[in-house]
């Protein structure tokens, strides 16, 4: 279900950078639909998305706000043929960044190593979602959107530059590019520019549900008509990744048994852990140049502040993507002994909402390894003091490339073993598709 394209220190590096470009300027990527668009500075985003929905910019407003939107139910369409189709170009938004000309505001974007903080593009990326969804079912006569767009799921998001630099312009780019009757895949692109070039550093899709004023149910949206052979194409890919992303669902290790090759690397892993001289079930041995699964983890909590709400005075799904990317940066140089790089960001599904005043506990765990890579899921849920229960709210998968070769992982419990094979499915998914990117032939 995914569609890496990865850049590594290895030999290997100016061949996938090759590969990458050629991709994201070739057939696969989004027509260019610039033209009659005027770029978005970054931090208007999200007040654009504030005035879209009718949302206060004061907390102590925020009841009277929400209670106001219940009348936008009589806008609601009672089904989809009664809403007008829209082409891909109406969606189509740039947002600047201007880390380069405006550098008043670098320092939030900043991290330690004079680099651009990924969790901040995390955030950027999934309001410029909201936006471009709000895009497609605007309608003219309407002031306010009676709809309530959330994001329901990260598919992907693949990185081709190791670092993003602090000093220079980025542009996103993005459109809708598959619709169901109530969901809509949203593609985004993003360049920094270098030397007066901007140059591909990431890709992203994401899949947004529309909502009825209160969020309570689900709302049709309009149906989107593909404009020319490459935007066939564009369609074509989203209806596939609907179908994949079933698929991954159903044979999920929560749901079926591990398969017989998978069963057998379980079964060799706990063998190559027997202490020899008790040869016991009771007695484990960890291998050289190995980590017990359980010894490589980190939690963290956050108390949910009215000042990280959504325009739904939620959580803001972008913050928790940045706080849950952090814990794992963290969990993964921790692991490896020096900075990791993040490649690849997939399948994190926002399983319910957050709410103010939660506390929220994030977990992150180190589930797999190979070489220099290091897989890790984060997990996120949110405790009620009232009635002492956890409820999950999000799965986040990370793949972080480490500067040196790290220790092996190796899980003790049958539920670590689980947490390990899904893991590695990710990460083998992650090279099956660097590997098809890179003996693509490129572009004409």
């Amino acid at each position: 279900m995914l569609a890496l394209r990865l850049c590594t220190v290895k030999k290997t590096t100016s061949v996938l950078v090759r590969a990458l470009i050629s991709q994201s300027n070739g057939s696969k990527s989004l027509p260019d639909m610039s033209e009659g668009h005027l770029p978005i500075h970054v931090n208007n985003v999200r007040s654009r998305l504030r005035a879209i929905v009718g949302a206060s910019t004061n907390w102590r407003d925020h009841v009277q706000a929400m209670q106001e939107r219940k009348a936008l139910h009589t806008l609601l369409a009672q089904k989809q043929e009664d809403l007008p189709p829209k082409k891909m170009k109406d969606s189509y938004i740039e947002v600047i960044l201007p880390l380069g000309s405006q550098p008043e505001i670098r320092e939030k974007y900043l991290n330690v190593h004079n680099s651009v903080r990924f969790g901040r593009i995390l955030e950027d990326l999934d309001s410029l979602g909201v936006l471009i969804c709000y895009t497609h079912t605007k309608h003219e006569s309407h002031q306010r959107s009676p709809l309530s767009i959330v994001t329901a799921l990260v598919d992907k998001i693949n990185l081709c530059k190791k670092v993003i630099y602090p000093d220079c312009d980025i542009k996103l780019t993005g459109s809708v590019s598959w619709v169901g009757k109530t969901s809509m895949e949203v593609k985004m692109h993003m360049l920094q520019e270098y030397d007066g070039v901007y140059s591909p550093v990431l890709d992203a899709t994401f899949v947004m549900v529309a909502r009825d004023p209160e969020n309570k149910r689900s709302a049709f949206v309009n149906p989107l008509i593909p404009d020319g052979p490459r935007e066939e194409e564009v369609f074509k890919q989203g209806a596939l990744n609907k179908i994949k992303r079933t698929d991954f669902s159903t044979a999920s290790l929560l749901k079926m048994a591990p398969t017989a090759e998978e069963r057998n690397i379980v079964h060799n892993m706990f063998l190559n852990t027997l202490d020899t001289r008790t040869v016991s079930f009771r007695s484990r041995v960890l291998p050289p140049n190995s980590v017990w699964m359980e010894d490589a983890k980190l939690k963290g909590l956050q108390i949910c502040h009215p000042q990280e709400r959504n325009i739904f005075n939620r959580i803001f799904g972008g913050f928790l993507m940045r706080k849950a990317f952090e814990l794992g940066w963290a969990t993964a140089c921790n692991y490896g002994g020096s900075r990791p790089f993040i490649v690849s960001v997939d399948d994190i599904m926002f399983q319910r909402p957050v709410e103010i005043g939660s506390l929220l506990l994030l977990s992150a765990q180190v589930c797999y390894t190979e070489k220099n890579y290091i897989q890790i899921r984060v997990h996120s849920e949110v405790y009620d003091t009232d009635t002492k229960e956890h409820k999950t709210t999000n799965i986040f998968h990370f793949t972080f490339m480490s500067e040196n070769e790290v220790p092996q992982i190796v899980p003790k419990t049958y539920g670590e073993s689980m947490l390990y094979l899904d893991g590695k499915r990710h990460f083998n998914a992650i090279m099956k598709e660097t590997r098809e990117a890179m003996n693509a032939p490129a572009a004409a």
